[in-house]
């Protein structure tokens, strides 16, 4: 698939090119939540205590960090310990800092069942900000994760991070300038990320292989990709199925993509394919449902529904399928931007060459148009049962694209009929909203 883009980059030219860099530069956002530097220097024998804290912490233990900076040469690593509370002053008041850690991967590591990390902020790990894997019952409340030099493909990999757990509650967090996705969930199960901000990142929220999420009352802003849902290959965890992604601003993902090229083994990753300008994508995703969202001025595509194809790469893996299916796109409200969409990515120059609108046009939806030919040999039949169900549909810019017999004859329509129906996407997160 990768070769139908080569000839795309060659029609747009050198001066929409330079257009689009220099208006992409103007939306990069280094806005920082308040100046951690200006808070008082905690001690040595604080910073020990708090290390000490996590070392030997017991069933029950509550872990306060009183006000201040800390400054960290270590991870705090929770090992697998049970029923912990870890609780700062507030975001703006307790700051634990990694930027003097020279070696090992996350800031803060937590391994536990019924695990709280609440009212602090962590800044500059060099690798993620804070992990929780194999846990039971994780809760992320009030946590800020950044990296205060801005955006730069050296900064860490996720700022929140909790993977192959369940019962997880992101709730009024706030992650900025991951080289990756600010709020991540990945392999995992019964989530809510919810009443959070999303900034500056190249992924502002994404759920990858996750079972059961409700995404919602969530601002991304300027992201290279707003909220993605992703379903990729060869992960332990092979694929995810009931989202719903509801009552969000996703606005002004317009940032330049700073996430390191997937050529650059091993650090690199599918997330520099995001063409800059993407308020929400679908990719290889499974029973999916998007309404009451606001989604505007995100300058390549308001929602892109894309199979796995579009990214080149093989579609083979074990209890896997590429195709996104089951779909329900609905009363959600778009505004579209001024500006030219992306023209970096191969997929940002598919959208903005080759859409039913004109060169250069913002979408608001589109459908890159694969689908599994055993089901049937017609897209007209839908049979990858993806249902579009917005108000005023005939005003809106949706493009469904046939990429199926390459570069040379590469087609897009506008007719979104096919595509009119309603589904019942079912999530129940009922006993997460309890943590």
């Amino acid at each position: 698939m990768t070769m139908i883009f080569k000839t795309i980059f060659r029609i747009v030219g050198l001066l929409s090119l330079s257009l689009f860099i220099l208006w992409s530069c103007s939306d990069s956002s280094n806005e920082q939540t308040f100046d951690s530097s200006k808070l008082r220097k905690a001690s040595q024998e604080e910073i020990e205590n708090v290390i000490e804290a996590f070392i030997l912490a017991e069933e029950g233990d509550i872990i306060e960090i009183p006000p201040g900076f800390y400054s960290f040469k270590t991870q705090l690593i929770l090992d697998s310990k049970n029923n912990i509370s870890i609780k700062g002053a507030g975001m703006g008041e307790t700051v634990l800092s990694f930027r003097e850690l020279k070696a090992g991967g996350e800031g803060v590591k937590l391994v536990g069942n019924n695990v709280k990390i609440e009212d602090l902020s962590i800044e500059d790990a060099p690798g993620d900000g804070i992990k929780s894997q194999h846990s039971d019952g994780i809760t992320f409340r009030r946590i800020n994760v950044t990296w205060t030099n801005g955006d730069k493909s050296e900064n860490g990999t996720y700022a929140i991070y909790p993977v192959q757990c369940k019962n997880v509650m992101i709730d009024e967090c706030i992650a900025s300038h991951s080289k990756d996705a600010g709020i991540y969930v990945g392999q995992s199960e019964n989530i809510i990320v919810r009443n959070s901000l999303a900034f500056g990142n190249v992924a502002g929220i994404e759920i990858e292989n996750s079972d059961n999420a409700e995404v919602y009352g969530n601002t991304a802003r300027d992201n290279s990709g707003g909220i993605l849902v992703f379903n990729l290959p060869g992960l332990p965890k092979a694929e995810g199925r009931g989202t719903k992604i509801y009552n969000n601003d996703i606005r002004s993902n317009n940032h330049v993509n700073f996430a390191v090229p997937l050529s650059d083994e091993p650090n690199g990753n599918t997330v520099t394919m995001i063409p800059p300008g993407s308020g929400i994508i679908l990719l290889a995703a499974k029973d999916v449902e998007v309404y009451n969202n606001r989604i505007h001025k995100n300058k390549t595509t308001g929602i892109a529904i894309a199979n796995y194809h579009i990214t080149g790469f093989p579609t083979e893996a074990p209890n896997w399928s590429p195709f996104t299916s089951n779909i329900y796109v609905h009363d959600n409200d778009y505004k579209r931007t001024w500006k030219i969409p992306d023209l970096t990515k191969e997929f940002g120059q598919l959208i903005s060459v080759y859409n039913a609108h004109g060169k250069g046009k913002t979408q608001d939806i589109i459908y890159d148009g694969f689908w599994d030919k055993s089901i049937s040999d017609d897209i007209s039949t839908n049979p990858m049962k993806v249902c579009i169900r917005e108000t005023g549909m005939e005003k809106l810019h949706f493009t469904l694209f046939d990429l199926w017999e390459g570069e040379e004859n590469i087609k897009a329509s506008k007719d979104y009929t096919p595509f009119q129906c309603e589904t019942v996407i079912k999530t129940d997160v009922s006993g997460v909203a309890k943590l």
